[in-house]
This record gives structure tokens, C-alpha cells and sequence, in this order.
């Protein structure tokens, strides 16, 4: 796992110079009428890394990987996340990630590893595992930088363009 968690680490180092060079003004910005602004996207990846967190660290104790979900918009409309200064939102979201990291990092080989025939990551995965295949902590966590990278992109890349041309 340390690859993914030096995966992990290095997307965050990346990212967050750019996600602070953003700013408070283009922070705001949302891309298009009913989509997120990148700082609702930066609390979504907050509320992620919460729900995550415990997920990880609960799959090292347990037999399965079966979570509760949440309700993102929702999460993200109740904690005001467009109101929230930016750099705030950039030190948080780094500061968490950074801790999955370590916690990715120092995960014990067999419980990454084996295999789980009861999950519900159909429900809970970025890219789903279907309900009849096993699944294991190793595959939840690199999905979990993929969601992440795939918003980052979002705010980065795909949307760099409307919210930084002024």
C-alpha cells in the first residue's frame, strides 16, 4: 500500500498550491447553473475523506466491508461549504488526506489483501465492485484516490479554464 499512499501524498502536493492559487473570488465561481463550485467540490472531498477514514479504519476490524452512506449534497448544502474561506477548505482537505495516507501506509498486508464476498461497494465505490464478487481494502482505498483525483481534475483541469479565465 505504500504506493497508493505515496500516490496519495504526492496528488496532495501537487494539488494544493494550486488549489490555494484558485483563490477566494474564483473559488466561488460554480461552472455551470446547479453544478458545485470547486469549494463545494473541496467539501465533498472533505465529507470524503471523513466517511473514508472511518471506513478504512474500520475494515481492520471487522469481517466485511459494509459502511453506511451519506447523502452528499446534502452534506454539502448543510455545512455551507461555498461559505467557508478557501484556504481553510485547501488546509483541511490536505491535513485529512495526509492522515489517510498514514493510515493507508500502515494498514496490515492481510487485511488489505483479503478477500471480502460481503461488501457494499456497488453502492459505496467510485467504480463499483459488483455485489457478487469480492472485494478488499486495497481496492476501497485506490478507488478512493481515484474519486479524489477525478474531483481535482474537475476543479483543475476541466474547469481551470472557466474559473480562472478573467
Amino acid at each position: 500500500m505504500r504506493d497508493v499512499a505515496a500516490d496519495l501524498l504526492a496528488t496532495i502536493d501537487r494539488a494544493t498550491p494550486l488549489l490555494v492559487e484558485l483563490g477566494d473570488e474564483r473559488s466561488r465561481r460554480h461552472p455551470a447553473p446547479g453544478k458545485w463550485s470547486p469549494r463545494e467540490v473541496i467539501g465533498h472531498l472533505i465529507d470524503s475523506a471523513s466517511n473514508n477514514h472511518q471506513r478504512f479504519v474500520r475494515a481492520m476490524f471487522q469481517a466485511d466491508l459494509v459502511f453506511p452512506g451519506y447523502e452528499q449534497d446534502e452534506w454539502v448544502s448543510v455545512q455551507r461549504y461555498d461559505e467557508a474561506p478557501w484556504q481553510e477548505l485547501v488546509g483541511l482537505w490536505a491535513a485529512f488526506n495526509r492522515h489517510i495516507a498514514r493510515v493507508m501506509d500502515v494498514a496490515p498486508a492481510e487485511q488489505l489483501t483479503r478477500l471480502r464476498a460481503r461488501h457494499n461497494l456497488h453502492e459505496l465505490a467510485w467504480a463499483p465492485v459488483p455485489r457478487d464478487r469480492p472485494a478488499t481494502l486495497e481496492y476501497f482505498m485506490r478507488d478512493y484516490v481515484g474519486h479524489l483525483r477525478h474531483h481535482l481534475r474537475q476543479v483543475l483541469e476541466v474547469g481551470r479554464d472557466r474559473w480562472l479565465a478573467d
